[in-house]
């Protein structure tokens, strides 16, 4: 009985102590001890988990914030030096982009030109710009979003192989750094062709868009997509301008020039999912006129107007132009297509002109060529200049030798109806047409060589005209 008493006190004494801890800690550290649902319920208050003094240290850091940093809301001019970049600009790496960038240029060209069909329109408005702008004025693409790859395959399409071999002038880009810049190796490769990292929701003053703005002060060429993203319908569509572009317009040091563009057909060479662009497809291409922004920044100089309002009003007329040209080049993408049923007729005239041109008796084939019964022999062929020896004979062997000369032949008039840059274009759109050169062959099996040259002609320009 002693025993038994003396435990049941002996346990009433811990309890008493385990509840008299238990107040102490509450009081200690205004918690609930328990109670998780009112613990997880807790507001931070001034009584709360924060000391005093970490609160005085917790509400002078955010006065800091508030007093020297801008908000979100607010919009000044970041002057940006030119050699911000100036330890990626090393001689190393312009070695890298003087190599990398003309080779992906010209592949892309030959892509585009070779193994696609692309109808260029007013494409002079920006090689004119490039070649004859004033020294250390820079220069703004901006052009509509539809494909992955719509840099650097449009651009590629849209200069001429020479342009793409002067790496130092050309383009600047900008993309997005979690998808360009995920790796050691993706980021060294997409360094060395000019791209620039941006992150998205990171807004128009972080370093990404400065160093765009240090590459417009340089003189260079930057283009951007003002959309900020691909289009989501197949190009049926296109986002609004954002911000962004009004930046690099209004803080570069000069105000550069900007030449728009837009595309379509980008959505079949490079559907959203694809992982390699398709071959076969019609690429339309317009090219505007440059847009002026003079009377937004007299207005901006003159009258008392925020900065956000002068980027809003650069971004809308940029924004504007793009719709506007959009709708051109989907009504001219509409009249070549319906051009394009037209196909058969137009190859018939095509072979018969080529035909035509050949002087086939300075090849020494007039007797093996066979001409329509209804229309005369003469008008099939020109009559060989007798001032142009292009037929030589040697008398020691007593056979006939030809030599082809700069102004007669056939291989000369094959070239006076290709350029060397459409040749090599011709030659590329041949080895994936294999269907449509086998129906013009097969109906000339059986017939003699020399037989076959007026149907291989009729290939040619079937293949050229496509």
């Amino acid at each position: 009985m002693v025993v038994q008493r003396w435990i049941e006190c002996r346990g009433d004494l811990l309890a008493e102590g385990a509840k008299s801890l238990q107040l102490r800690l509450r009081d200690r550290f205004r918690v609930a001890a328990v109670d998780f649902h009112r613990r997880r319920n807790l507001r931070i208050t001034n009584g709360g988990y924060f000391s005093s003094t970490v609160q005085r240290w917790r509400d002078s850091f955010s006065d800091f914030r508030r007093d020297s940093l801008p908000c979100s809301s607010t919009f000044y001019r970041k002057r940006v030096s030119k050699d911000i970049d100036a330890e990626n600009d090393s001689v190393m790496n312009r070695m890298l982009q003087a190599v990398a960038v003309p080779v992906i240029g010209n592949v892309c060209h030959v892509f585009m030109h070779g193994l696609n069909r692309i109808q260029i329109f007013g494409a002079e408005k920006l090689q004119q710009v490039l070649l004859h702008r004033p020294e250390n004025k820079s220069l703004i693409t901006v052009s509509n979003h539809v494909a992955a790859m719509d840099d650097p395959l449009v651009i590629a399409a849209l200069l001429p192989p020479n342009m793409l071999l002067d790496a130092r002038n050309l383009r600047w880009t900008l993309c997005a750094s979690d998808r360009c810049f995920k790796n050691p190796v993706t980021s060294a490769f997409f360094k060395h062709v000019k791209v620039l990292p941006v992150s998205r929701g990171d807004g128009i003053y972080q370093k990404g868009m400065d160093l765009a703005i240090s590459k417009l002060n340089l003189g260079g060429w930057v283009h951007i997509f003002p959309e900020g993203s691909r289009s989501r319908d197949g190009g049926k569509t296109m986002g609004s301008a954002k911000r962004g572009i009004g930046r690099l317009v209004l803080d570069a040091d000069d105000v550069p020039i900007v030449v728009p563009f837009v595309h379509t057909g980008m959505q079949e060479v490079m559907p959203v999912g694809a992982k390699f662009p398709r071959i076969g497809k019609t690429v339309t291409i317009l090219v505007g006129d440059p847009i002026s922004f003079d009377d937004i920044i007299n207005k901006g100089a003159n009258e008392n107007i925020s900065r956000g309002k002068l980027y809003d009003d650069i971004s809308t007329r940029i924004g504007v132009r793009l719709q506007q040209l959009k709708l051109q080049v989907e009504r001219l993408a509409i009249e070549q297509a319906l051009q394009l049923q037209k196909y058969p007729s137009r190859v018939t005239e095509r072979a018969a002109g080529i035909l035509q041109k050949v002087d086939w008796e300075s090849l020494g084939m007039e007797n093996y060529i066979s001409f329509d019964d209804n229309s005369p022999r003469q008008d099939c062929m020109l009559e060989p200049d007798v001032s142009q020896h292009h037929v030589q004979e040697n008398s020691s062997q007593g056979d006939r030798r030809f030599r082809v000369g700069d102004e007669g032949g056939f291989v000369s008039r094959l070239r006076g109806y290709m350029e060397s840059t459409e040749l090599m274009g011709f030659a590329a759109r041949g080895l994936f047409t294999n269907n449509r050169t086998k129906e013009y062959f097969a109906s000339v099996q059986g017939v003699s060589p020399l037989r076959t040259i007026p149907f291989v002609v009729v290939g040619i320009a079937s293949l050229y005209s496509s």
